[in-house]
């Protein structure tokens, strides 16, 4: 940690207190405690999966690999943290809290996985005696048994507070800008992988190598797809054999830097010819639609365009007969694009307060568009991504054929790409008061 982000740490958490402290305010509230979750045991046996802390945990701490620790929010207070350091020799114990972040907070440290219990405990009965308004956030079974239902995860105030994530600080903004040049690197490794004729498996393990990542230190399961398989929105195996023949290959990945997620999607043609240009014309739609990008932009409206445009690359590629504004009508652009434009991006990887507006209302998705993650207009400060797709996707293409107007689609041009998969391209955003700043293409460019 050099010294420039270590002030925008502290910057940071100065600004997330006053967030939470408002919060807390305004919901009638005199305290919140913090759970960093707890590890989960595979049925019948002592392994455990993956750990993933509370995102609103590691919207204060840099403290992705920390279970059973808590944090305790009182306004005028410092924080208190309560830092389960166990004595343990079957797995290595979190290390001594670090300067650079631990000078933020009163520490306990505590040696059990319950030990913040205790340490609340004494607190309630020191200057802070009367917490009976303090409201639990977090899903640990501990925090359930510890605390009464209605002090759990409050919907008002969580809403307010996933209202205040979605306006990163520039710390956040600090970190997704590293994960993003991480992931960059890690996709040319891959791409290069794939023209070697690596299997998906090879392919992901050269991502995993540049990226200096183990799998569960990535933000989602990459998906690694060639050929047919980038037809599998969330496709989640990896072929140890190279398929015979190669036409295309998809790379949804990012990486994670201090619990700050980049989420990166590209598609590669094997060789040049249809399915090329089309990705060709994919990247001109995605960099249009990202130049509309700006404060005060309705993302409906975005998402709307997409369909548009896409239809229109469609149109001109002579997969289907009819004009754009048809498609888009008949609900055919849909069955070629069947997912949504973009989400926030963050803490998570689907960020949260894309379906509300800041009075914490729902805003409802676009007629025929349930897969839509970000309704909201945009603000100065977001973190989203825009990842329009064009997929043949045989399910879909299929139920088009016997219960929609089968006319309006070539299925001889279907047929003759359809091994390719499908393409989508994916860059990470902020949003500016004038225009958007795209770490993803800035990333690529430096490399």
């Amino acid at each position: 940690m050099n010294t420039s982000h270590e002030s925008l740490y502290a910057a940071h958490v100065a600004q997330v207190q006053a967030h939470w402290e408002s919060a807390l305010e305004a919901e009638n509230l005199q305290a919140a405690l913090i759970h960093s979750g707890s590890p989960i045991c595979s049925f019948l046996d002592d392994y455990e999966y993956a750990f993933r802390p509370n995102p609103h945990f590691l919207y204060w701490l840099p403290l992705a690999r920390h279970a059973d620790s808590a944090l305790l929010i009182v306004p005028g207070e410092r924080p208190r943290l309560f830092y389960y350091q166990p004595d343990d020799y079957w797995y290595l114990p979190p290390a001594d809290p670090e300067p650079w972040w631990a000078g933020q907070f009163d520490i306990t440290v505590v040696r059990s996985a319950n030990g913040w219990r205790e340490a609340l405990q004494k607190a309630q009965r020191g200057p802070t005696a009367d917490l009976h308004s303090l409201a639990a956030i977090g899903d640990a079974p501990a925090l359930r048994a510890h605390v009464p239902s209605t002090s759990l995860n409050p919907p008002g105030l969580v809403d307010r507070l996933h209202l205040a994530r979605s306006r990163k600080t520039p710390y956040e903004l600090a970190c997704i800008d590293q994960a993003a040049n991480l992931a960059a690197r890690a996709h040319m490794a891959a791409e290069q992988a794939f023209r070697a004729g690596e299997s998906e498996f090879g392919i992901h393990l050269a991502y995993l190598a540049a990226s200096e990542h183990t799998d569960t230190q990535l933000p989602y399961n990459n998906i690694v797809a060639l050929n047919e398989h980038g037809a599998v929105l969330h496709y989640q195996e990896r072929e140890r054999l190279a398929p015979a023949e190669r036409h295309s290959f998809l790379l949804d990945a990012g990486c994670t830097v201090r619990g700050y997620a980049s989420d990166i999607t590209r598609s590669y043609a094997h060789e040049a010819g249809d399915f090329a240009d089309l990705i060709t014309a994919m990247d001109d739609i995605q960099q249009g639609l990202t130049r509309k990008i700006r404060a005060g932009v309705d993302y409906k409206t975005l998402h709307l365009d997409a369909h548009r445009d896409i239809a229109g690359v469609l149109s001109a590629a002579g997969v289907i007969r009819v004009s754009a504004d048809t498609a888009v009508e008949a609900g055919l652009s849909a069955v070629f694009y069947p997912h949504g434009l973009g989400h926030f991006l963050g803490l998570q990887t689907h960020d949260v307060a894309g379906l509300i507006d800041n009075d914490g209302q729902p805003i409802p998705r676009p007629e025929g568009h349930p897969a839509l993650r970000l309704t909201r207009v945009l603000e100065a400060g977001n973190v989203l991504t825009v990842e329009p797709g064009l997929y043949f996707i045989d399910s879909l293409l299929q139920r088009w054929r016997e219960e929609g107007e089968a006319s309006m689609v070539d299925w001889d041009r279907v047929a003759a790409l359809a091994p390719c998969g499908g393409i989508r391209i994916e860059d990470n955003v902020v949003v500016t008061q004038d225009g958007c700043d795209n770490l993803t293409r800035r990333a690529f460019a430096e490399l």
